[in-house]
C-alpha cells in the first residue's frame, strides 16, 4: 500500500512539473511557479503524514494514530481500527492463557506438559516440588532425564498410559507417595499428572494396621479363656481352683467388654464430625467425684492422689464425654506408674480465659520420639511390655477425638525418670464462671 501511494506521489509530482514546464513555455513564469507551489502542498503533506504512520507503526501504535484528510482519512482509520482489534484480541487471549496459568498453578496435583519428543513444555510449582524441577532450569528437557525411577521410565517407554503408576518413597529418604497417570492430547503431546496420596497411603497402612492389633487384642483374651474352659471340662478340679480359673476367665471377660466398649466409643466419636454440646458441666461437682473414685478404685491403694480444681470455673460440654476423656487420661497415668508414685490432677483457668486439665505422674517417661504417635489407636512405647496394665491401647485415641469435638488441644510434655504431663486445653469460649456456693 505504502509503495502504491509513494507511486502515485510521484507520478503527481511529475505531472506537476510537466504541467509548471509547459506553462513556462507559452505562459509566464508567474503561472509556472503558482502550479507548482499548488501541487507540492499535498505531496507534502502526504510526505509528512506517511512520516507519521511510520513513526506509529514502529512503536506498535496504530490505534492511537492521529486523525488525516482527505484519501489518508479513511486510510488512517482503518488502520487504527485494525489495530485496536487485534490489540484486544490479543489481550483476551493473553487473559485467558493467564487464568489457564492460575488455575494448574491452584491445582493440588503436579502438571507437566511434554511435547511429542517428552520435552518439558511447562509445568506448575506442585510439580517442581514433586519431582525436584525448575522450570527455568528444565525448559525443554527430556523428562526421562531428571526423573529417572526406573517405575516411570519404563512407564513412560512401554507408552501404555491407561493405568496410573504408584511410586512410593520418591527420592532419597522420602516418604512421598505419588500416583502418576500420562493422558495424551493435541499432536503427540501428552499432559502428565501426579497425586500426591502420601495420606492416603497412612491411612490404609493404618487400617491394616487397626484390623490386625483389633484381631490380636480380641485373640488373646479368646485364647485364656478357651484354655480355662478346656481345663475345667478335661480335669477334675477343686472347687477352689475352678473358682481360681472363672476369676481369671471373668478377668479375661472384663478386658474384652473394656476393648469392645473403647471400640465403639471411638466409632461413635469418629462418625460424628459435629462440635460437641455446650452443657455446663460443673468439673469439681460430680466429674471430680467420680474421678477420684475411679481412680482410687483402680489404684487400690498403691499410688498417691491430688485432686485440685477451681470450683468457680466450669465448663461447656458433653458431660459424658469430658468424663470419659479426663478419666482416660488418669487411668493412663495410674497404669504406667510404678507403685508409690503422686498422680495430680488439675482443672483452672489459665491467664487467657482457657480452661486446662492436667495430669502429672511421676512415671518413668516418655522418649520424644514417642509422643508425637501417642494418640495413635493401639500404639504402644514399649512393645515388649506385656498388657498387664490393663489398657486397651485406644485411651490417648478417645481423649483425641473428644478434645477435637470440644475445640481443645491434647499437650503432651514428658522427661525420661521425671514423669509425664498431659493436659486439656479448652478455648476461652468453653468455660463458664461458676458460684462455688451454688454447688
Amino acid at each position: 500500500m505504502f509503495a502504491a501511494i509513494t507511486r502515485f506521489l510521484l507520478l503527481l509530482a511529475s505531472a506537476a512539473l510537466l504541467y509548471g514546464l509547459t506553462q513556462s513555455i507559452w505562459g509566464n513564469w508567474l503561472s509556472f511557479g503558482t502550479s507548482l507551489a499548488v501541487l507540492a502542498l499535498p505531496l507534502g503533506y502526504f510526505y509528512i503524514k506517511l512520516s507519521v504512520l511510520k513513526k506509529y507503526l514502529q512503536a506498535d501504535e496504530l490505534e492511537n494514530l492521529p486523525s488525516a484528510f482527505g484519501y489518508l482519512e479513511d486510510v488512517f482509520f482503518r488502520l487504527q481500527r485494525a489495530a485496536l482489534t487485534s490489540k484486544k484480541r490479543i489481550a483476551e487471549v493473553e487473559r485467558q492463557h493467564q487464568r489457564f496459568i492460575e488455575a494448574f498453578q491452584a491445582s493440588p496435583n503436579g502438571i507437566v506438559m511434554l511435547d511429542n519428543q517428552d520435552q518439558i513444555e511447562w509445568c506448575n510449582s506442585i510439580a517442581e516440588r514433586f519431582f525436584g524441577l525448575s522450570f527455568r532450569r528444565d525448559a525443554m528437557q527430556r523428562i526421562n532425564y531428571i526423573l529417572r525411577h526406573p517405575q516411570f521410565i519404563e512407564y513412560l517407554s512401554s507408552r501404555r498410559f491407561e493405568e496410573p503408576l504408584l511410586i512410593e518413597k520418591m527420592g532419597s529418604g522420602s516418604n512421598l507417595s505419588l500416583l502418576l497417570q500420562i493422558f495424551p492430547f493435541a499432536e503427540n503431546h501428552r499432559l502428565l499428572l501426579a497425586q500426591d496420596v502420601t495420606d492416603l497411603r497412612k491411612a490404609e497402612a493404618m487400617r491394616r494396621d487397626f484390623v490386625a492389633n483389633v484381631s490380636h487384642e480380641m485373640r488373646t483374651p479368646l485364647t485364656v479363656m478357651m484354655g480355662f474352659l478346656e481345663t475345667v471340662q478335661t480335669l477334675e478340679l477343686e472347687p477352689h481352683q475352678e473358682k481360681e480359673y472363672l476369676e481369671l476367665m471373668m478377668i479375661q471377660g472384663h478386658r474384652m467388654k473394656s476393648l469392645v466398649e473403647d471400640l465403639l466409643i471411638l466409632a461413635n466419636l469418629e462418625s460424628n464430625a459435629l462440635p460437641a454440646l455446650a452443657n455446663p458441666i460443673a468439673v469439681s461437682g460430680s466429674v471430680f467425684a467420680f474421678l477420684r473414685g475411679d481412680a482410687e478404685a483402680l489404684s487400690q491403694g498403691r499410688h498417691t492422689f491430688h485432686f485440685e480444681c477451681n470450683a468457680s470455673v466450669g465448663l461447656l460440654g458433653d458431660e459424658q464425654e469430658i468424663l470419659s476423656a479426663f478419666g482416660n487420661l488418669i487411668s493412663n497415668a495410674i497404669r504406667y506408674t510404678p507403685d508409690g508414685g503422686v498422680i495430680t490432677a488439675q482443672w483452672d483457668r489459665n491467664a487467657k480465659g482457657q480452661g486446662v486439665f492436667s495430669v502429672r505422674d511421676t512415671g518413668p517417661g516418655i522418649s520424644a520420639e514417642h509422643l508425637p504417635r501417642l494418640t495413635e489407636r493401639f500404639y504402644r512405647v514399649d512393645r515388649s511390655r506385656s498388657r498387664d496394665t490393663g489398657g486397651t491401647g485406644l485411651g490417648l485415641a478417645i481423649v483425641k477425638h473428644i478434645a477435637s469435638r470440644h475445640q481443645a488441644q491434647l499437650q503432651i510434655e514428658s522427661m525420661l525418670g521425671v514423669g509425664s504431663v498431659f493436659t486439656l486445653v479448652f478455648p476461652a469460649e468453653r468455660t463458664v464462671a461458676l458460684i462455688p456456693s451454688a454447688q
